[in-house]
């Protein structure tokens, strides 16, 4: 039993630093001062975080003119702040409805794709000879030379073949891979502690 919870105690710390973390959504800062925004144009992610500060002697507000989903902040007093976290993508331009002379824009983009990109197609070279005599490289690409096939069984086969090369692997960390063995040499040594000592 005092194995056991000792090999949990060890080695769990050890396997949540190999887990994957998520990517963290990023916070901007938008200034309300001289009777601007700055900036009055930024470019964030659905999950995105903007907090306005109003760094002005007159009061402010936040007010979309035109956005995929509306937005009013409550009017804000010098120093004070709003914040809002953006969900759906979309152009959004506002203004402060004291002031309609301050004007800007937040363009949210759609959270970035999880699927590997699509490497492009390869080319190979050829030497054809020509009437003169002078070779004369032409290119083809690799992925329309394949030759045709029959059934679906042997259409996904290439596809499987490829997905399985080296390449396309995706790499490990090896600080995790050093974290992982400094922890089983740990998990080791205080087993074989425990052992000598229960006997």
């Amino acid at each position: 039993m005092t194995r056991r919870l000792l090999f949990s105690l060890l080695v769990l710390p050890f396997l949540t630093l190999l887990a994957p973390t998520p990517a963290m959504a990023a916070v901007h800062a938008v200034a309300m001062a001289q009777y601007a925004f700055a900036p009055a144009a930024l470019t964030v992610h659905v999950g995105d975080t903007i907090t306005w500060t109003n760094q002005d002697q007159a009061p402010h507000d936040v007010t979309t003119t035109s956005a995929p989903v509306p937005l009013h902040s409550p009017t804000l007093a010098t120093g004070q702040s709003w914040t809002y976290t953006f969900s759906q993508p979309g152009t959004y331009a506002y203004i402060c409805s004291i002031h309609p002379d301050m004007r800007a824009q937040v363009i949210v983009l759609a959270a970035t794709p999880t699927t590997p990109t699509q490497r492009p197609a390869t080319t190979t070279a050829a030497r054809r000879p020509t009437a003169g005599g002078a070779p004369v490289e032409v290119m083809h690409p690799t992925t329309t030379t394949a030759p045709p096939t029959t059934t679906a069984a042997t259409s996904q086969a290439p596809q499987a073949m490829q997905a399985m090369t080296p390449i396309d692997q995706p790499t490990l960390n090896p600080m995790l891979l050093v974290a992982g063995l400094v922890a089983a040499v740990a998990t080791l040594c205080l087993l074989l502690i425990a052992s000598r000592a229960a006997d």
